[in-house]
């Protein structure tokens, strides 16, 4: 990839409000990221933390947790679009999310964004994302999430 498409200043990022942004490169989840946001968690889960035990269970390896999958929203964006001209940007929540589909260790991960909307808010601009992350080899995603940001100038 050829690094994140570059907005300056919030009146540029308005105006492609409506369109798909990009895609970010692909990761790849390992079980080492899947154990340690375990134990940051707490959620131990066999699915997630036992290969043996997962191996002969309902997705033949573990899997990532959905919240990793969500977790890993930030670092995608930002691969996908920058904007200049702001002190910071914030992750302000989100109003829908959905996990279609498991995410089994080794899986490369991608996500595209679409941007709903740019409005005044939250102390700045609230951004309004649509963001997928896929699965390599699947046709079904991983993560739908509507996401909200705000960018403070």
């Amino acid at each position: 990839m050829a690094g994140p498409k570059i907005f300056q200043g919030i009146d540029e990022l308005q105006q492609a409000a409506g369109t798909h942004l990009g895609y970010s490169d692909w990761h790849t989840v390992t079980q080492q990221q899947i154990d340690l946001f375990a134990d940051a968690t707490g959620d131990h889960q066999w699915i997630h933390i036992d290969p043996d035990k997962a191996a002969a269970g309902p997705f033949g390896s573990t899997i990532a947790h959905g919240y990793l999958t969500l977790s890993l929203v930030p670092m995608f964006v930002s691969e996908i679009y920058d904007v200049q001209g702001v002190s910071m940007g914030v992750n302000y929540g989100v109003d829908k999310v959905r996990f279609p589909a498991p995410v089994p260790v080794g899986s490369e991960l991608r996500a595209g964004v679409e941007l709903l909307s740019v409005e005044p808010g939250g102390g700045g601009y609230r951004l309004r994302d649509l963001i997928t992350v896929e699965r390599k080899g699947s046709d079904k995603p991983v993560c739908v999430v509507e996401a909200l940001f705000v960018m403070v100038p």
